[in-house]
Parts: structure tokens; sequence; C-alpha cells
């Protein structure tokens, strides 16, 4: 026994002793040969400029601007003032910046080990510098080097498409080489979605030093991948008349080729993105945060809203396909149904109904009853799984970061959220776009997009990535044709037969369009209420809100145009004459050129002079 346990001792201390000389000869070895390399070797890396932004018509979205950093000498004395020295000349050509600031980002980087210069001043502009330059590029203490500031020219009017570049964090340092050296990243917008294409690839120099860490000859050199730019579908002149039209009214607009070009995506109000270049001020932020409007929500993607009667042409596409003849069927609207022995009341908008309603008739007077009839028949599951099959309720996919779902609801998804039965008035309310419904505008576009050419596309900001053309992306989905003719027609009636809900401001267009309105409501109406107070009556938020989307011309359908106003009111006297407007300004600019028609400069002179007042 004792000669085990002797011989357990002897193999335990030769065990840690040929560790400890593997730690020490070879493993330790590694790190201090490291350590040498670095006193002999220098390498630095070279930062890429990072890509621009660009319109259709090659209208700068996003720029660098040129200027200067301020670096200091590596192992200055602080006992013995050089340090103090040195800064002191930096702020005699430039007495705004903080002394104290500089000196901590000194000490911070500062270290035995490190031989490269440390960076106190991010960024100086070139007129700034041009003075200053002769007294401190003498100074072998100080390394001014060439620098770029993201520049956002549009500033509110593009905010929410190109979104912002910040100082990088900890997580987005630990993904990216690239980020961690330019200290950089997109936030927000295409210049998060598209980060790693715009901030290019780092290049490298890696240069031969002596003792005092001077140059003595270059080793190796890269250049960086740099200028990987992005070419947009946008039209910043569309854009800029859509914010013109909209001025002060809360809401969004986008303006879509029938193949998922984005021409246009405004989120009103707007914030200015240069802001956050250097790092918004408290001040700022909480005027954003304070502002009731929400300027900093990217509201096409990122909001969500009851669509009201936009989602009944999807609801007459549920019945199609999942009530063999139902559709086909009249309904008698008499202003309201009750389910079953319930005394409740499921109103239609006309309190005093619309009689005898077939499926095209319900789409241009936007009939309650209809759908509300067609619902109980259907389903709210069979119809939550054809809108999420042609495009609502679910992602659109256009190149944006954190695009939001919303919601289509059915009982599976009420059960899980509140552990609730679904009940049948639920599914006539779904059946109007209210209730539990809630979806983004970009998904109504697109779903506008579908019911006109029969395709359910993918939208896109992007044209060009780093000068290769996108390929559009889009998926043909067969409902019945004759269903399909008559909610196109329905929707046609809409915009030009008198009965229609945006025949008013529709009609006298100079190209044919198509379209539906829908007013959300935004607070219920109790049941002993006969007669609803009027809109313009009721407190702001308890206004409902207003949709109109269309799409033209109505024969080969090529542009879309969807619009929300917050609490707008009623869908064709509000959001329809912005729809309008739009088309106008399209029509005037040769976006419909194979469509001429007399009357058109009067028609556009008359929108301008109507948006001027």
């Amino acid at each position: 026994m004792r000669y085990k346990i002797v011989i357990l001792l002897f193999v335990g201390v030769w065990a840690l002793l040929i560790g400890r000389l593997y730690q020490v000869s070879i493993k330790s070895s590694y790190y201090y040969e490291k350590l040498a390399k670095e006193n002999i070797e220098r390498k630095e890396y070279l930062k890429p400029v990072r890509g621009e932004i660009v319109d259709t018509d090659g209208n700068f979205l996003a720029i660098n601007k040129m200027g200067f950093s301020l670096s200091i000498a590596p192992h200055l004395r602080r006992k013995e003032g050089q340090l103090e020295s040195v800064i002191e000349v930096i702020q005699a050509s430039f007495p705004d910046i903080n002394k104290s600031v500089m000196e901590k980002v000194y000490k911070k980087h500062s270290s035995a080990y490190n031989h490269k210069y440390i960076k106190v001043i991010e960024f100086i502009s070139y007129s700034d510098m041009m003075s200053a330059y002769p007294n401190l590029s003498i100074n072998k203490n100080i390394l001014i080097e060439a620098e770029t500031k993201r520049h956002y020219p549009y500033g509110q009017y593009a905010a929410h498409i190109v979104g912002y570049i910040g100082r990088s964090n900890k997580k987005e340092n630990d993904k990216s080489s690239v980020t961690k050296s330019v200290g950089r990243a997109g936030k927000s917008g295409l210049e998060r979605y598209y980060n790693t294409l715009l901030q290019g690839e780092l290049g490298h120099e890696i240069t031969k030093v002596d003792s005092r860490n001077r140059a003595l000859e270059v080793l190796e050199h890269k250049d960086p991948l740099s200028n990987r730019n992005l070419e947009l579908n946008l039209d910043m002149k569309l854009q800029k008349y859509i914010y013109s039209v909209l001025k002060k009214k809360a809401g969004v607009v986008v303006v879509m080729k029938s193949t998922g070009e984005v021409l246009s995506a405004v989120s009103n109000p707007s914030y200015d993105p240069n802001l956050f270049v250097d790092g918004i001020s408290v001040k700022n932020w909480k005027a954003l945060q304070q502002n009731l409007g929400h300027p900093f929500t990217n509201k096409f993607i990122n909001a969500v809203y009851p669509p009201g009667s936009v989602i009944k042409m999807g609801v007459a596409l549920a019945t199609s396909k999942f009530g063999k003849g139902v559709l086909d069927e009249h309904e008698n609207c008499t202003g309201f149904i009750n389910i079953g022995k319930s005394k409740h009341k499921f109103r239609c908008w006309s309190r005093w109904g619309h009689g005898e309603v077939d499926l095209r008739h319900s789409i241009r007077e936007s009939c309650d009853v209809f759908y509300y009839n067609k619902s109980l028949k259907v389903g709210i599951d069979k119809i939550a799984k054809t809108l999420k099959s042609i495009g609502l309720g679910v992602k659109t996919g256009i190149d944006l970061p954190s695009e939001y779902n919303g919601i289509i609801p059915d009982k599976a998804w009420k059960k899980k959220r509140y552990n609730l039965p679904w009940y049948m008035g639920e599914t006539v309310i779904a059946a109007i776009g209210q209730g539990y419904d809630n979806i983004t505008p970009m998904q109504v576009a697109r779903h506008t997009v579908f019911l006109a050419t029969g395709n359910l596309v993918t939208p896109m900001l992007a044209k060009k990535i780093d000068g290769d053309s996108v390929k559009m992306e889009s998926k043909k989905i067969s409902f019945n044709r004759e269903h399909m003719r008559q909610i196109r027609q329905g929707m046609v009636d809409v915009c030009n037969d008198k009965r229609g809900t945006a025949y008013k401001v529709m009609h006298n267009l100079p190209i044919k369009a198509a379209g539906k309105t829908g007013t959300a409501q935004v607070v219920s109406i109790p049941q002993d209420v006969k007669k609803r107070a009027k809109e313009e009556d009721m407190a702001y938020f308890k206004r409902s809100h207003a949709w109109m989307t269309a799409y033209a011309p109505i024969k080969k359908p090529e542009y879309i145009v969807t619009v929300l106003l917050e609490h707008g009111s009623h869908g064709g006297s509000s959001a329809g004459p912005i729809a309008a407007d739009i088309y106008l300004w399209l029509y005037a600019n040769g976006y419909f050129k194979d469509y001429p028609l007399e009357k058109v400069k009067a028609l556009v002179k008359a929108a301008a002079e109507k948006n001027t007042k």
C-alpha cells in the first residue's frame, strides 16, 4: 500500500513539472514571441470608406463628409508634462475641445504594450483643420489622419428608409472586426440592413519599426474594400412631394410598382437622422420620445393598424376558396345583423342598409352586412388562412430590419394569447377589419398589388447592390377568375361609379384607377347610440383611421398608392384626396407615358395650388 502511495506521489509531481515545463517553454513562448514581433513589426488596419446611398436619379441620401482625426503618440509621460504639453497644442487650435476628455481617452488606451497612436479626437471638419494643420503637423507626437463622417443630405425626408449610423456597441464589435475598427454601425433602416455591405472590408499595412516605434520599411500592404454603394428605387422628388401633401397630418404613404419596387415610403412625422451620428443629446432624445406623433417609429413596417374595409376583398377571396357557391349568393342588408338569439346588433356603416347586395356592389359601397354573413358561413380559421396566404398578417420581406408581422387572428391565436375561446361575434368584426385585426401599411400595399395582378411580390427598396441589379421576387396565387374579375370591377366602381366611396376625389384623374377606402374605428360605439357623432366633432384620438389603397391604370396595373391617415376620419374624404394628388403627380412626371389624356395640366395645376394654400 505504501509502495502505491509513493508511486502516485512520484507520478503526480512529475505531471506537475511536465505541465509547468510546457507552460513556460512552449505555450508562453507564443505569447512572448508575439510581443517581440510587435516590437519589430507594426500592423495597422486601414479602414474602408463606407458606401454611399443614392436614389433612382443619383441623388445622395447618405454620404461621407471628409475631415480629419487627431491621435497622440503612446508612452508620453504625464509626470514630466509631455502629455499635457501636446494636449495644450491641440486645444490652442481648437478651444472648444474639452481638455479633460482628451486626457481621459488617452489614459484609457495607454499601456506599455500599446505602440499605436491613441485617437483623442474622432472628427474635425476639413475647413476647421486647414488653419490648424501647419502648426499641428510639425509636432511629432500628433498624428493627423483623414477621416469621414456620415451625413444625410435629405434629413427627415428619407429618415425611416435610410436610417442612421451611430457608435458601435460591444455586441456589434464582437460580431465584426470591421465594425470594431471603424467604431460605427448601422442602427436602423438600410444602414442597418445592409451594414455589412456598406461598411466594406478592412485593409492593412505591416511595417518594420525600430526600438522607438519608427517605421523603417513596409513589409505588406492591402487596400481596404471601400465604396460598396447602394442604389435605390426611391424617387426623392416624389418622397418630398408626399411630405408636402401630408403637411402636419400623421400617417403613412406607400407608392409601389406592381413588380414590387418601392418608389416612396413616407412615415409622418419624421426626424433628422443627423442627430444620431455623433450621439443624440438628452434634450433632442426627450423631444422625440415625448412627441405624440411618434416621429421615431417607422410606421409603414413597425406600426400596426386596424385595416377596416381595405381587408374586405381578401375576406371575399377566403369565401371564394372555402365556400363553394357561397360568394355568389346575394345578401340582404337592412343595416345590421343579429347572431342567434342575441339582441346585440352588428351594424353596417349605413344605418338604412344597402338592400340586396352582390360581391361587386359590396365593394363599391363597402357594405358590412355582406361580409358579416359570409364570414359566419366560412369561419375565422379559413378566413385567417387565406388572408395570410395573400400577404396580410405576415412580413412582406422588404429590405428593412425589424419588420412587424401584425395580427390576423384565428382560434389558436386567441387561445395562445388570452387562453380564451373564440366567439362568433369576433368573427364578424374581424371580417370588416376590426377587432383583433392589426396589420402594417406595407402589407396593405403588397396586398393591393396582389389584387391588381394576382402576384404576391416582395417589396424592395434596393435597386442595385454594389453595382449588381436586384432580382425582384414574385409568387403567382390563383383564385376563381370570375370572382377576381368581380372584385376588381368593384374596386373600379369605388373610384369611378357615382355610388363609389371614393368617386368624388378619384373619378376625374387623367388615368383610370381602382381602389378601396377604409374607415377603421379606434373606439367602439355603444349599442344605445343610434346615430354616431360626426368624426370631426370627436376628440382627435377617438377619430377613426382613414385608409385609401388603389392601383392604376386598371387594365395593366403599374403603380399602387396606399394612404393611411391616423385619426383621419373617413377614407374617401380624407385619404382619398391624397391618393388622387399622388396619381396626378405621377402622371405629370412621366410615370404614365402610354396613357395621355386632355386636361391633365389643368388638374395638376389645381392640385398644386390646393397644396400651397
